[in-house]
């Protein structure tokens, strides 16, 4: 092997590591890294301890539509596209972005709504121009919204919030 194609190598390794931490999918790692499936399965099993989880990746825009969703996955891809002018590239953007997602729910003490295959399957939708950005005519933030559907009255879900936004369920046998 040349020692162009070792560095590269060690690059797609490096580049997978950060990925399964992240909490990549196997169907993601493939399409994303050039490394055989083997590899990747054995890197997952020496990172996770476990065998990469088996199934679809989640496919629907109306998941990113619910209002915590929303919420969460609208920063996010605030966070994201703000990345794309600083990065080398999409996938760095992407996990430069979801790192900065995850920091910032954790210094509010909440709870991560997305996990990394949602925020990227969040980005592929974008680039299927499945979903657009859509401004809310109260705080004027941009929130994530369905593509091609004409809302130019738009209030946002921290605008107007559902009736039951941030109830918490009652503990059993408490006060009724």
């Amino acid at each position: 092997m040349s020692r162009i194609s070792v560095l590269q190598e060690a690059r797609e390794v490096q580049l997978a590591v950060a990925l399964i931490e992240l909490g990549a999918r196997l169907q993601f790692l493939e399409a994303e890294v050039n490394l055989s499936r083997e590899r990747l399965v054995r890197l997952y099993k020496e990172i996770k301890g476990t065998s990469p989880p088996k199934g679809l990746l989640p496919f629907s825009v109306d998941w990113y539509m619910t209002w915590m969703a929303n919420i969460h996955a609208s920063m996010f891809h605030n966070i994201y596209t703000h990345m794309l002018a600083h990065a080398d590239g999409r996938l760095d953007a992407l996990i430069r972005a979801f790192r900065m997602y995850r920091e910032q729910v954790q210094a509010n003490g909440d709870q991560e709504v997305l996990d990394f295959t949602r925020a990227a399957t969040l980005v592929k939708f974008f680039e299927n121009d499945m979903l657009h950005v859509v401004q809310c005519t109260r705080c004027t933030g941009r929130f994530v919204g369905h593509a091609y559907e004409n809302r130019p009255d738009y209030v946002c879900v921290l605008c107007r919030p559902p009736a039951r936004a941030g109830k918490k369920k009652r503990p059993e046998g408490g006060p009724a």
